[in-house]
């Protein structure tokens, strides 16, 4: 299959040529057939459940729209949904129940990266299409195998190459590093003291704190005095304690601050307590505040996953979104749709084809199918590259304030996957 031949057909499914046929015959069509079943593996419980109810949100208007289209090759989408408890082990045996139990034809959603990196090669072993939304460097390593595809969200490690001259330029050169202690949190820990490095920089300390700690004070003391810029990403249900508590230590007398917005998803950067956040930078997957140049296509995606203007639930202003992150459950759906579509897909026997499809994706065109900005799909590693938003918090809302490239994200291939058999 041709790169051409998959992206006519990937173009032709985003601009809904379905749509050309009325929509009872659309339906007619697809509800005579058996639907095709999308095993969702979900955080509902754990350390990442603020997440997984998001991502939940987030698919199903995904998967609203795509049936109100048609569906996929005529076929309804039915989502099959697991808790897998934010846990590696359970995640295993999900992927497992998806393709034993549910009968489903590809696995999906998966945001945590310890939980990927342990049912990912359960995943290669039935042969399961399986497609992550979590950011981390496991996929494009090559650590994983040929099943596991991640189309809807950049990598760590991109990410942190684009922001690295930023930093260095605008905010200082020595960095303090406080993260997460499990694979995503050291993927920033390698990546960005690599990037930063090569930007004349240094990191003066790593702070790896557990992702289920509930209180922080005593990790700030080891913040070396020299400290320029503080890099922050934290995880889980008590990252509003942990900004909370880094303020109060620091006071008036905080280092330049710069987060990944992943330490304040599901927060209100307006909550009593982080007035200090004023005037500091964060990274965001997609902007949280609608700009004033938002794109019609970024404005369409707000509306259907129900997000208002300050990315809180339309219904109510107090539960904040993930949405730095969830925005790669929209894509991903959409990239199976285009990936099925291209590939003729019929059932589990078509897998391979679908997974060569995928492989063949290469631009994805900014649009209501990837409402987050213009994209680049490397079938060789797996992984998605896009463009990278840095936002400074100015009276508790976060203002865009520089967009990188597609191309200041690229790093060499480690693994080429199509090398692998089906």
């Amino acid at each position: 299959m041709t790169k051409d031949i998959t992206r006519r057909g990937a173009l032709g499914t985003l601009a809904g040529g379905a749509a050309a046929l009325p929509l009872w015959a659309r339906y007619t069509h697809a509800q005579t057939a058996e639907p095709i079943k999308i095993g969702f593996q979900v955080h509902r419980t754990g350390i990442g459940a603020a997440y997984g109810r998001w991502y939940d949100r987030t698919t199903n208007a995904a998967v609203k729209l795509i049936n109100e289209g048609g569906g996929i090759n005529g076929r309804m989408v039915e989502m099959v949904a697991e808790d897998d408890g934010t846990n590696p082990k359970r995640g295993a045996e999900v992927v497992e129940k998806f393709a034993n139990q549910h009968g489903c034809d590809v696995a999906y959603g998966t945001l945590f990266s310890h939980v990927v990196i342990g049912s990912a090669p359960r995943a290669g072993e039935l042969k399961l299409p399986y497609f992550v939304v979590s950011e981390g460097h496991h996929v494009a390593s090559g650590m994983l195998n040929r099943y596991t595809l991640q189309p809807g969200i950049t990598d760590v490690k991109s990410q942190v190459l684009a922001m690295a001259p930023f930093v260095a330029e605008n905010l200082g050169k020595k960095v303090t590093m406080i993260f997460a202690d499990f694979a995503f949190g050291h993927n920033h820990r390698d990546f960005f003291t690599e990037a930063i490095e090569a930007q004349g920089g240094e990191v003066l300390a790593h702070i790896a704190i557990p992702p289920n700690e509930t209180s922080f004070t005593r990790y700030f003391p080891k913040i070396p005095r020299e400290t320029e810029v503080l890099y922050h990403v934290m995880v889980g249900p008590s990252v509003l304690t942990f900004v909370k508590e880094l303020g109060e230590f620091f006071g008036p007398s905080a280092p330049a601050l710069f987060g990944f917005i992943d330490s304040l998803e599901a927060v209100d950067i307006a909550s009593p307590g982080l007035e200090f956040l004023e005037g500091t930078y964060f990274w965001e997957g997609m902007c949280r505040d609608a700009q004033p140049d938002e794109t019609e296509d970024e404005a369409f995606y707000r509306a259907a996953v129900g997000v208002d203007a300050h990315g809180a639930a339309v219904e109510d202003p107090n539960d904040v979104s993930t949405y730095g992150h969830m925005f790669g459950c929209w894509i991903t759906m959409f990239a199976i749709k285009a990936g099925m579509e291209a590939a003729g897909y019929r059932g589990p026997q078509d897998r391979a084809a679908l997974i060569e499809a995928v492989e063949a994706l290469g631009d994805m065109p900014h649009s209501r199918a990837y409402p987050q900005g213009p994209m680049r799909f490397n079938g060789r590693t797996h992984q998605v590259f896009g463009q990278q938003y840095i936002s400074r918090v100015e009276d508790g809302r976060l203002v865009r304030v520089h967009t990188t490239t597609i191309d200041e994200s690229l790093y060499p291939d480690k693994v080429d996957y199509t090398q692998q058999p089906l």
